[in-house]
């Protein structure tokens, strides 16, 4: 890793997070210069090239100093789980606030951490791919509010925007959804869950390159999104590994913790997330099922023990 920074400066909101703290990484690797917004203080990835910036990214005194002179910016923060009025606040009109600083600054490029949530997946729903249908008004406070901030983002011109959208992230972390919060959810006895359902996934670690490739400037624009993001509008990036169910997923979990599922019968979506645009933009993943869930299995193993 270069002691001084020879790349491009990119913002990263949400640097501390599963995500945004595995782009700091792959982004100070590739030379670039961070500057790495979160919360609180001291929070934010260590290292030559990264410099921590503390407070609310949607402040305009914040967001014109971070993003003067930057060249990216990579937008990683949802408060999931939150109720819907701060889902709202911070996602669909935090977000955006932050992005048209960095248009009015002439940023070039933005990479907004959305979700694959955002497409409707209901039973009898075939395959997703970048033009799907959308989720409804009754498609929940998470998936709505991530669709209210893609669009959002959407409606700002001037600005080259890449709305990533994965599906369930797995990768180590602490605060991991699908490797430490949704287990501990398993361990308390939430152990229901049709086998057939699709389990449409990304590992962080492929889901930070995209992202790192995207910043970066490694994927060139184009005229026409199945090439590359488009200028000066907003195209959605559908990012997945491979073809899993929840027999998988779940099976996995149960197993690591010695527990039975409660497999059902309920209707489920058994489609696939279709990544044709990622693969002809060059990302492809890189870890497969069989290590996705090796580390999942250690990890829910290790975890401590409620108490």
């Amino acid at each position: 890793m270069p002691d001084t920074p020879s790349g491009p400066v990119v913002v990263v909101t949400g640097a501390n997070g599963l995500v945004g703290a595995r782009v700091c990484a792959l982004l100070t690797e590739r030379g670039a210069a961070v500057r790495a917004v979160v919360r609180r203080p001291g929070t934010a990835p260590g290292g030559p090239g990264v410099e921590e910036h503390v407070g609310d990214f949607a402040d305009p005194a914040l967001a014109a100093r971070v993003v003067d002179g930057a060249d990216a910016v990579v937008t990683t923060v949802h408060p999931m789980g939150s109720d819907r009025a701060v889902q709202q606040q911070v996602a669909v009109e935090g977000t955006p606030a932050l992005a048209r600083a960095a248009r009015d600054a002439g940023v070039t490029r933005l990479v907004h951490l959305s979700t694959a949530g955002v497409y409707d997946r209901s039973p009898g729903v075939g395959d997703v791919e970048e033009g799907s249908a959308l989720v409804g008004e009754d498609g929940g406070d998470y998936a709505v509010t991530k669709r209210d901030t893609d669009a959002a983002l959407a409606a700002l011109d001037g600005l080259t925007t890449v709305l990533v959208r994965p599906p369930a992230i797995l990768g180590s972390g602490p605060t991991s959804v699908w490797n430490a919060l949704r287990p501990a959810s398993v361990r308390d006895g939430e152990r229901a869950a049709n086998p057939a359902k699709s389990f449409a996934w990304v590992h962080v670690d492929d889901l930070a390159r995209a992202v790192a490739d995207l910043a970066t400037g490694v994927v060139a624009t184009a005229d026409d999104p199945a090439r590359g993001p488009v200028p000066g509008s907003a195209t959605p990036l559908l990012v997945a590994g491979g073809p899993a169910t929840w027999r998988e997923y779940h099976g996995a979990v149960c197993e690591a913790l010695g527990v039975d599922p409660e497999w059902t019968d309920e209707p489920v979506w058994t489609g696939r997330v279709r990544t044709g645009r990622a693969a002809a933009w060059g990302w492809t993943p890189s870890v497969d099922l069989a290590a996705a869930l090796a580390e999942l299995r250690r990890d829910v193993r290790a975890a401590p023990p409620p108490g």
